[in-house]
Formats: structure tokens, sequence, C-alpha cells
């Protein structure tokens, strides 16, 4: 391993900033685990199609978000898709809705689980993502 890319894997990123990503993978692991899992395990009968799909979808990320706790830094590109699918929702679903006042209760559920994504923008290394997510040369095609 060279020295730039020992650099861009662990010097910029301090032991505070690890700390504070493991507890936005906290927070997800916590909060799905509260949500998800008790309607996985006690479901009676089976899910539609969609409602199954989302549910799935979260299983699998909550497991992944478990994996974030050991690897914080491997596991940042979930982290960014959490806010970039939030982050989009928010603006191309939520609020027309709520512009055009048809918001009602489920919508209301939905939004202020999606607002939670304002955290983690405040715990993702930022420096660390431009560095090997922009930066960084890609791997090569042939």
């Amino acid at each position: 391993m060279t020295e730039l890319s020992k650099k861009g894997l662990r010097g910029e990123v301090s032991v505070l900033r690890l700390y504070l990503l493991r507890g936005g993978y906290l927070l997800i692991v916590v909060g799905l685990g509260m949500t998800v899992w008790p309607d996985a395990i006690n479901r009676s009968g089976s899910w539609e199609l969609m409602e199954g799909v989302v549910q799935c979808m979260l299983l699998a990320f909550w497991a992944l978000c478990v994996l974030g706790l050991r690897y914080p830094l491997q596991l940042l590109p979930m982290l960014i898709w959490e806010m970039a699918w939030k982050t989009v929702w928010l603006i191309i679903v939520a609020l027309p809705i709520w512009t055009s006042g048809r918001m009602n209760d489920s919508t209301m559920d939905t939004v202020s689980a999606c607002l939670l994504v304002v955290v983690f923008p405040f715990v993702v290394p930022w420096r660390y993502v431009f560095a090997n997510y922009v930066k960084k040369h890609g791997d090569r095609w042939v």
C-alpha cells in the first residue's frame, strides 16, 4: 500500500469522526431494529408485493449498517445512498404533496422518518469522500 493510499484510508479521518460515523450507523441499527425487525418477525400472512420489497430492502440495509459499526469508512456509500434517496424523495415526492395541501398522517410519518437524514451530513467525513470517491482515479475498465 502506498503512503498516499494509507493516508487516504485512515490519515484524514480522526478517531472522533470514526466514532461519529459509528454513531450514525448505530442510530440506523437501533431505529430500524425497533421498527423493521418486529414487523418481520411477528407478521402474519404474506406482505403485498411492494411492502415486501421495501421491508426486505430495509432489512438488508440494517444488516449492512451493522457492518458499518465495525467498518465505518468501507460502508460510507451506504450512508451516502441513504442521504441521497431521502433527499430526493423529500424534494420530488413530499414537497409537492405538502405544497398542494394533500399531506396526510401516513405521508407525514414518512417525512418525519426521512428528516432524520439531516444528522448524516455532520458525521460524514467529506474530505475523505472527496479524496476517495471524486478525486481518486477510478478502477480501469479493461
